[in-house]
């Protein structure tokens, strides 16, 4: 993990084509903007980790119906 210290307003650049600016800091959050080509997917970690499950629960419960379909199950 590279770790970087920036202040208000400062920002970083991540694949010539993501910035990350810190827009806020209070106490201990951070409030952060990102400028990002609209086909470049952000999500905050907790929501993607929920997405990842669902989408490994929908494969196993289809992968099993279509193998029952199949006859192989």
């Amino acid at each position: 993990m590279l770790a970087l210290s920036r202040k208000k307003n400062e920002a970083i650049i991540i694949s010539n084509n993501v910035e990350i600016t810190v827009l806020e800091v209070k106490g201990d959050q951070v409030k952060i903007g990102i400028t990002a080509p609209k086909d470049v997917p952000i999500y905050r970690k907790e929501v993607y980790m929920q997405i990842q499950e669902a989408n490994k629960e929908a494969v196993n419960a289809d992968g099993v119906e279509a193998l029952r379909n199949l006859g192989i199950m």
